[in-house]
């Protein structure tokens, strides 16, 4: 499943001028990857971090949830690519090299996140360079421990 949100502005690192960033997100390469890990994602937990630490506010312009295609995330990333001034990918998957590195030499790729080093592609990790970071060390933030659980009310990061 792939899933586009947006995110709301914020002060660009370089300079102090507000930066729209878009983030595009393969949940089932997600999923496979922390689940190879040994622990199952929580999307509420995860939700608020994006959202406490990247200021994502809302899932797609209609809230819908797209297929289940890599090149459904590359090519709305191309569609979308003027309504952005970074964006995120996250993934772990080979399939999205392409499209990074267009973006990284664009400077519009703001970071990949992927979920563990040793099963993030090598061609992804050459495409984003230095702007990769991984999910493996999030696991007491993002773990899902049971349903009756809530997601926090603030990222403790």
């Amino acid at each position: 499943m792939v899933r586009k949100i947006g995110m709301k502005k914020r002060k660009g690192d370089m300079e102090n001028k507000e930066e729209t960033v878009y983030a595009y997100i393969d949940s089932n390469n997600l999923n496979l990857g922390i689940e190879a890990l040994g622990w199952k994602l929580d999307f509420k937990r995860f939700r608020v971090y994006l959202k406490e630490k990247y200021n994502v506010s809302v899932p797609d312009k209609d809230g819908s949830v797209k297929g289940n295609i890599d090149a459904d995330l590359v090519l709305q990333a191309m569609i979308d690519y003027k309504n952005y001034d970074k964006a995120i990918i996250i993934t772990s998957d080979g399939d999205f090299y392409s499209v990074v590195k267009y973006l990284y030499e664009q400077n519009k790729l703001l970071f990949v996140m992927s979920s563990y080093i040793q099963t993030c592609s090598a061609l992804l990790k050459k495409a984003a360079k230095e702007k990769i970071v991984f999910m493996d060390n999030l696991r007491k933030k993002l773990e899902y421990k049971g349903i009756n659980e809530k997601a926090p009310l603030k990222d403790e990061t």
